[in-house]
């Protein structure tokens, strides 16, 4: 997920709306029990950690026959959770662990140059030979 830094990052719930009234102790017309299934839903979405955006009625194009399609309205209810904040996102890695050794562990020790007699005596001496 790619966002801006600070803004919040939300999943989303959509699901029918019911259609019957839910029977509870006292309640007696069809609103109120219509009203309490409502609620009941609602508020165990919420148990869950979703927040009620809104309630929508849109068409939906359905089959009717062989040939033939009806547009029905169907009411649903939109929830919301937050995920995370953008920044959260953006967390920097903890810097490397540099472990304390010395530098002479990295290199080798090598021997001491040795001095190369000049040409010039090579060259002396081949003439001496000869």
């Amino acid at each position: 997920m790619s966002c801006k830094k600070g803004y919040k990052v939300y999943e989303y719930k959509v699901i029918s709306a019911p259609r019957k009234g839910l029977k509870a102790k006292g309640i007696k017309s069809h609103e109120d029990r219509f009203a309490n299934s409502l609620q009941e839903l609602m508020n165990s979405k919420a148990h869950e950690g979703w927040e009620f955006v809104r309630a929508e009625t849109l068409p939906s194009e359905e089959r009717s026959g062989f040939r033939s399609t009806n547009v029905v309205y169907r009411s649903v209810l939109v929830f919301r959770k937050k995920v995370q904040e953008a920044a959260e996102e953006f967390t920097p890695a903890p810097p490397p662990v540099w472990e304390d050794t010395a530098p002479s562990q990295f290199f080798e020790t090598l021997p001491e140059p040795v001095e190369a007699e000049s040409l010039d005596d090579d060259q002396d001496s081949s003439k001496a030979n000869a």
